[in-house]
């Protein structure tokens, strides 16, 4: 145990002592179990409904030798690589997770000093603090001289925190002014810091639309499409004249592949892979501009938030204070000013000054600083410092304090007052004639420092842009509710003097938040209850942050954004994180989110449509016994002109089109109608010349007809024409022409030139086809509009803000 030596001063455990704890597993050190080990990863997105649909399909292409036919199972590798290599890259982020420095520390054992790492103090070990040290593990203070603490990145409250004998620590708080010796209470695991971080290091997916939407129409496909496989491999049996026949002479092989055509076509594989691709893409372009994405999907998500929830230290502020003015007490002439200007030079170039008087260094670099001998320095206790220049005996610090007693001191209070109501930490200069040590009644007043929280140039302008486009902002701050109203209201956020959250009950918080927009004194627990109390009124919500307190709220949040000078448990488990700690980069995250979500909307259909074709062509020639209309290749050609390619050219284009709730259910809405018309097209296509005998035109005429009206489809999901977008749809025309009238090409996909009766009845057909999915597109956009534009509209065009579909209306 801890002893006392001859001088009366503690000696810290013995040897012995910490043989004992160290074998009791009293240790500063935590077992800490990766989030997800590589199997688990790799395990997680290979083993997907998806890849087991089309795994099953290329397995048995494989076995019956049609390897020709086995191109569709590339996608399966592709979109598996994107999403394990993604979450490694977050798995990498979290197994770094760290709050606590792991610099040496010194502790008292055996009566003397000595120096361990930080995972080798244990239970009941005696700390030495000095500035500069971080707090290792969470204990109780034995003895303080001056001993301050930032703990803005556990509590986020900016200003240092005075740490007398007796005062609680906690383990990532880092000591910014005196020393002190403290007992060490917890370690571990059961530390403040690592409880964070255990919870914090919990393995979670940022929820995405996109996604969500994509995975509800697999498994409504994964209902169908093994009866489906099952009922068009035996009537491809029937076809080729029977089951009995169709082993023996070994054309089943013919069915199987024939019966894969069908199912993959059901399967929308592309739109999967583009989606991972478009994610991706994303994330390239935002790490140029210093935005690491962690999680693909996380692109996609701030285009639907419509509260930004703010840190105000880190965001709207660097986190740095400045000297914002000296206000001259009395007449203030210039000699007098200046010998003010050098004074306060002096006192922030001593070595042993606190934060905020250094912190008005920069501002008075171009100033000769006074020659000043420190009397008393500062602490949080006495709140004022004192130094000599041979005549004068000037104090500086807290005004309060200062001119406590003094008559004649109301106008310097009632200014304080104003100034510190505005956002300013407002100290005092005075002077007493001599050399003396207390203040006394001979104290004169002459100065007022003000200091400012710095405003990040760039924070006014990005708010103004949320506010344009929508997105309410939150500012939750642990610093006292005027200063933060203060600020806020200095870049332009409606404060109302600001909210202070001590005040707040779990009934009263959801109101306040739909009235409020600046709130103090927050606690880290109720940041995460904000985040939770603006998701149970219908928010998508994001939460930027860069101190530890805002870890938990930042993981809970729809999307946590962390500044890259931030605690590294905050940037672990944020979705973003601004490398550069640039708010102004937040804007340009918008676009990219919004350009894949709306151009990820304009090619959906496509995919969806030929889902909806592919399920009931399968049907029906089950049920009449027909040949499947389609050889694999003849879908590479619709595939590839109508859908896949147009469908990636199209994803890249540039879109900024706010964010509109219901994307799967405006996707269905044509998709679905779309592909009724293209089965039934194709289905009298082909069933008139089936029925004909010519199978070889049949299966051409088929095929075109499904062209032609795809490429009308795409030209009507590429409005507005745009060049860019025109050159799309006339390549993808282009190409359907060339395939058809080029030998070579026309050979090997299997086509043949149509006869004169054939080319008539593909054009009756594509005519009223296209003139169907005319009237089904105009008519979704005068549904998908109640009172903005369509979904095509052209950049810049007013669109629906995406503050219906349910939500309440903020006041």
């Amino acid at each position: 145990m801890n002893t006392l030596s001859a001088t009366g001063r503690p000696s810290g455990l013995s040897a012995s002592d910490v043989a004992e704890r160290v074998a009791a597993g009293q240790v500063n050190r935590t077992h800490d179990v990766a989030s997800r080990g590589l199997w688990d990863i790799l395990r997680g997105n290979l083993f997907t409904l998806f890849n087991a649909m089309l795994g099953t399909a290329l397995v048995l292409v494989l076995v019956v030798g049609a390897w020709r036919d086995a191109v569709f199972g590339g996608v399966i590798i592709s979109n598996t690589l994107i999403g394990a290599i993604t979450e490694l890259r977050a798995k990498r982020a979290l197994d770094r997770l760290a709050i606590l420095d792991r610099g040496r520390l010194r502790v008292l054992r055996d009566g003397r000093r000595t120096e361990v790492e930080l995972e080798e103090i244990v239970l009941d070990d005696l700390v030495l603090l000095s500035t500069g040290d971080q707090v290792p593990a969470d204990g109780r203070v034995l003895d303080s001289t001056g001993l301050e603490l930032d703990e803005s990145m556990l509590t986020g409250e900016s200003d240092p925190v005075s740490k007398p004998a007796g005062a609680e620590l906690y383990s990532g708080a880092a000591v910014v002014a005196g020393s002190g010796l403290y007992r060490v209470t917890k370690v571990g695991a059961d530390g403040y810091a690592q409880r964070i971080t255990a919870e914090a290091k919990r393995f979670s997916l940022v929820g995405s639309e996109l996604r969500d939407g994509i995975n509800r129409i697999l498994v409504i496909i994964s209902w169908i499409i093994v009866p489906m496989a099952l009922l068009l491999f035996w009537s491809q049996l029937r076809a080729e004249g029977g089951a009995a026949a169709s082993f023996a002479d070994g054309t089943w092989r013919d069915a199987v592949v024939q019966a894969v055509a069908g199912i993959v076509g059901m399967v929308p594989e592309g739109l999967v892979l583009l989606t991972s691709i478009n994610f991706a893409l994303a994330a390239l372009i935002l790490a140029r501009r210093s935005v690491l994405v962690q999680e693909l999907p996380a692109v996609e998500v701030l285009a639907r938030v419509d509260v930004l929830c703010l840190d105000k230290t880190g965001t709207i502020t660097d986190g740095s204070i400045a000297l914002d003015a000296i206000v001259p007490i009395g007449p203030g002439d210039p000699a007098e000013l200046g010998r003010i200007r050098a004074v306060l030079a002096g006192i922030a170039g001593d070595p042993e000054a606190n934060p905020t008087a250094r912190a008005m260094a920069p501002a008075l670099e171009d100033v000769a600083p006074a020659a000043l001998r420190v009397l008393v320095p500062f602490s949080s206790a006495r709140k004022w410092s004192s130094a000599f220049d041979g005549e004068t005996t000037w104090y500086f610090g807290a005004p309060e304090v200062l001119v406590a007693g003094l008559e004649d001191a109301g106008e310097v209070v009632a200014d304080v007052r104003e100034r510190a109501a505005a956002g300013a930490r407002v100290l005092l200069l005075a002077r007493a004639p001599g050399q003396v040590r207390e203040p006394g009644g001979d104290l004169r007043p002459v100065a007022l420092a003000a200091m400012r929280e710095r405003v990040r140039p760039d924070a006014a302008e990005t708010l103004r842009y949320f506010e344009r486009q929508g997105v309410r902002v939150k500012v939750l701050s642990g610093d006292n509710p005027r200063t933060v109203a203060a600020i806020a209201t200095s870049v332009g956020l409606e404060a109302d003097g600001g909210v202070d959250a001590r005040t707040l009950t779990a009934e009263s918080t959801a109101a306040m938040l739909r009235d409020h927009h600046v709130f103090g004194r927050v606690s880290p627990e109720q940041k995460r209850q904000f985040v939770h109390a603006l998701q149970a009124d219908g928010h998508t919500v994001a939460m930027t942050g860069d101190g530890v307190n805002d870890a938990l709220a930042l993981k809970d949040a729809d999307l946590g954004i962390a500044m890259g000078s931030g605690a590294a448990a905050t940037k672990a488990v944020a979705r973003l994180v601004l490398v550069d700690g640039r708010f102004s980069e937040l804007p340009g995250v918008v676009a990219q989110g919004r350009r894949v979500i709306a151009n990820m909307e304009r090619v959906a259909a496509l995919f969806l449509a030929k889902t909806t074709y592919a399920v009931l062509l399968a049907l029906t020639v089950a049920l009449v016994s027909w040949p499947y209309p389609f050889l694999p290749r003849h879908l590479t050609i619709v595939g590839t002109l109508t859908i896949g390619t147009p469908a990636f050219l199209l994803a890249l284009a540039p879109n900024t089109r706010r964010y509109r709730p219901g994307f799967l259910g405006r996707v269905l809405k044509l998709a679905i109608p779309c592909g009724v018309v293209a089965a039934a097209a194709v289905l009298a296509v082909y069933g008139t010349l089936h029925l004909r005998g010519s199978e070889a035109q049949a299966s051409t005429a088929a095929t075109l007809t499904l062209v032609l009206i795809g490429l009308w489809l795409l030209g009507a999901l590429a409005r507005p024409l745009t060049p860019y977008r025109m050159a799309v749809v006339a390549a993808m025309t282009l190409g359907a022409a060339g395939a058809l009238l080029i030998s070579p090409i026309r050979h090997f996909f299997a086509l043949e030139i149509p006869t004169p009766g054939a080319a008539l009845l593909v054009l009756v057909a594509a005519v009223i086809g296209c003139a169907l999915v005319e009237v089904i597109y105009r008519w979704r956009e005068r549904r998908a509009r109640p009172g903005g534009v369509s979904s095509g509209a052209p950049t810049g065009a007013r669109t629906d803000a995406g503050t219906g579909s349910g939500r309440r209306e903020w006041r």
